[in-house]
């Protein structure tokens, strides 16, 4: 994959595997304020609206807890302020929170899975979205709303989970990735211009977007869609809040 599989010194291995929960690494850098770089690591650091692993690292009978993921030259890990600090060199096992980060793959998923219904059958595109584990909101540049919307949205959700249609993941060359019809669901473009590797995320069939996230590997995995809200933003822009349930 290319960069998508660094960031700085660390070896993002969340990109190439999903499922990844637990590998060995070893510690390159630590400090209380600035966290704990590792060279290899499958803590999401978060970004597209989902939020960052949760996890810990066990190091010679001990654990840190990680609490949170920051981004800059390198993968910074944050660890909880009352647990130690590995020191460089220290040989760790890194472990990522399942059901945090199964649950935010399934939200994840469930958005797109949104994004993708609303697209094809009201035209609308995506104008702003966020999440947390099991919960999310997106918003759709839809001025007219039928009055069975939300009823309406929910069941054609509920049949693309029953088709349990593959969700794949993909990189291509930029000009490659621009040349597939509607791969911009957002009404701006988020891809930064000098980004010449960009992320596929093909629900085979329905939606296929640019996107940096972690997925589910089908639909059929989302589980059981709920819309639970559809508010008027005013200026023809809708809210649609989502649960998505065992």
């Amino acid at each position: 994959m290319g960069d998508l599989d660094r960031l700085g010194r660390t070896q993002r291995l969340e990109m190439a595997d999903q499922s990844l929960r637990e590998w060995d690494a070893v510690v390159l850098a630590a400090d209380a304020d600035d966290g704990i770089v590792l060279d290899r690591s499958a803590f999401y650091p978060g970004g597209g609206g989902q939020p960052p692993d949760h996890g810990v690292l066990l190091w010679d009978g001990v654990q840190t807890r990680i609490v949170g993921v920051r981004q800059g030259e390198d993968l910074h890990l944050l660890p909880h302020e009352d647990d130690p600090l590995p020191s460089p060199g220290t040989a760790v096992r890194g472990a990522v929170e399942d059901e945090r980060r199964t649950l935010l793959m399934r939200t994840h998923s469930g958005l797109h899975l949104l994004s993708g219904v609303v697209f094809r059958d009201f035209g609308a595109l995506v104008t702003g979205g966020n999440m947390e584990p099991g919960t999310a909101r997106m918003d759709f540049n839809l001025p007219d709303v039928p009055p069975d919307f939300k009823a309406t949205v929910e069941a054609a959700c509920n049949a693309e989970v029953a088709t349990d249609r593959a969700i794949t993941v993909d990189v291509l060359p930029r000009d490659q990735a621009f040349a597939i019809p509607d791969i911009i669901r957002t009404a701006t473009n988020l891809v930064p211009p000098d980004v010449e590797l960009v992320r596929i995320v093909d629900i085979v069939g329905l939606d296929t977007q640019a996107d940096g996230g972690t997925h589910v590997a089908s639909t059929h995995q989302i589980g059981r869609i709920e819309v639970a809200k559809v508010e008027n933003k005013g200026k023809g822009f809708r809210r649609v809040r989502i649960r998505v349930a065992d």
